[in-house]
């Protein structure tokens, strides 16, 4: 059985950037809906198996990935930030910042091309900064619905989450204005961690 994670802040933690309304709605119904609809999906997934029911199995392949991805991505999304009083924004340093020069150019490059993809995502889905290991190097990509980023190949390190839900309370439907500001409350540590665990 899957658990829905603790937050690492409080809902109103991130404010200005994310309003406390749209955190709480955010975890406690949308996020928690993805843990209890997979472990629903999985449970009747192994009835299925038991029976030897082949074909419900391929069936509840899709509850699994669609409510598996929403918990996977979430679980990152919410590590990936953190207030701006505590270590949010700014940019990173290490490795990571030297990994982001060597294949980006620049941090500002990044944020650029990153922001782009994540706006320019048709409908719902997820922009990524991740690790490809075969390439030995940082990927841009997205993804749609809750797609995790492991489908395709790549390590997840940072995720942007450009579904309605997670900015529309606030940014109404100006999807550009809640990446531009998402960027502030980035926990590049975080991002740092995963980049170290992926190499």
């Amino acid at each position: 059985m899957y658990e829905l994670p603790e937050l690492p802040y409080d809902f109103s933690a991130l404010e200005p950037v994310i309003s406390g309304a749209i955190m709480e709605l955010h975890y406690t119904k949308h996020h928690k809906a993805y843990v209890t609809n997979l472990n629903a999906a999985l449970e009747k997934q192994s009835e299925a198996a038991r029976k030897n029911d082949l074909a419900e199995v391929i069936a509840l392949q899709q509850a699994v990935r669609f409510n598996g991805g929403g918990h996977i991505n979430h679980s990152i999304f919410w590590t990936n930030l953190a207030p701006e009083k505590h270590g949010g924004g700014g940019e990173p340093s290490g490795d990571l910042m030297k990994a982001i020069n060597h294949d980006f150019g620049s941090f500002a490059t990044l944020v650029e091309k990153m922001s782009n993809k994540s706006v320019g995502i048709q409908g719902s889905g997820w922009g990524w900064l991740g690790y490809c290991k075969e390439k030995k190097g940082l990927m841009l990509a997205t993804c749609s619905n809750q797609d995790p980023l492991s489908t395709q190949g790549l390590v997840p390190l940072l995720g942007i989450d450009v579904w309605e839900h997670a900015y529309y309370l606030q940014y109404k439907n100006v999807r550009a204005d809640y990446v531009k500001n998402i960027w502030k409350v980035v926990n590049w540590t975080n991002v740092a961690e995963r980049y170290s665990k992926a190499k």
